[in-house]
């Protein structure tokens, strides 16, 4: 979809991008393209999109022989997409919201993220897109620093915990303002994370989240949930300084402490 195609829909349509929503549309058929092409996608896979928009994305993959869903919050935009010709799912619903949407059977999930919620919906999927494979994301550049974050470090949470368990985190491409209805003001880039580890339990993430609550405390703090003398014995066997925030734990060490904590065998 170019520039003149999208910005016909949207005239046509009366359909101005409403800033509530963190709406710049894709208007670049060679950003759709790669994004397409890193989604991997095979024959019969069930692919999950979250923000359609006016379709960019959703065009090439519904093309395919897979079985596409897409969930889009902005009522106007699930009427242009359900008038289309697109061969798709179309669910109008607020993702975060949505409670069942086959998620366990996802195999590629892609989405345009808008920042301000770009975080609660990325522990969304990791949490219940369980089985996915590939997640091929548009996010801010500046949101790197949050998904690439190391240990010991300001930026280092739940989210960098999150996806450096989940499998290969990469930095694609870096994408132009003039790829977008209206031009954002703020460089965006495209990323892709390709599952290596095996299903992780669907209560990890609140755990995570648990564990940085109060991120300027020991994690012990945090953890007065659970059963001191359980604790302790646990990050004996992990080798955990009692002393130790979460800031200073491996992705791996989370993990492994909270197997342990719940007396679980993941990852099988």
């Amino acid at each position: 979809m170019n520039f003149d195609t999208a910005n016909q829909i949207l005239k046509e349509n009366m359909a101005l991008p409403d800033a509530k929503f963190g709406q710049n549309f894709l208007c670049d058929d060679i950003i759709t393209n790669r994004i397409v092409e890193l989604a991997g996608l095979k024959n019969g896979d069930n692919v999950l999109e979250i923000g359609p928009g006016i379709g960019a994305i959703t065009r090439p993959i519904s093309n395919l022989d897979v079985n596409l869903k897409c969930v889009e919050i902005d009522r106007r935009l699930v009427d242009i997409l359900r008038d289309s010709d697109i061969d798709a799912e179309i669910i109008s619903a607020d993702y975060l919201k949505l409670r069942d949407c086959g998620a366990e059977k996802i195999d590629v999930v892609v989405s345009n993220l808008p920042y301000y919620i770009m975080t609660d919906i990325m522990k969304k999927i990791f949490s219940e897109c369980t089985n996915s494979r590939t997640l091929v994301f548009m996010v801010e550049q500046a949101a790197l620093e949050r998904i690439l974050a190391i240990p010991e470090t300001k930026q280092y949470g739940p989210l960098s915990v999150l996806c450096s368990l989940y499998g290969d985190v990469k930095k694609e491409f870096v994408v132009p303002f003039s790829a977008f209805i209206p031009m954002p003001h703020t460089t965006s880039c495209v990323i892709s994370l390709r599952r290596t580890s095996g299903r992780i339990d669907s209560g990890f993430e609140g755990f995570v989240e648990k564990c940085f609550m109060m991120r300027r405390k020991r994690l012990m703090k945090n953890l007065a949930d659970y059963d001191r003398t359980e604790v302790l014995e646990a990050f004996s066997k992990l080798d955990i300084d009692i002393n130790c925030r979460a800031e200073e734990l491996k992705p791996e060490q989370f993990l492994s402490l909270y197997e342990l904590l719940n007396n679980l065998v993941l990852n099988d």
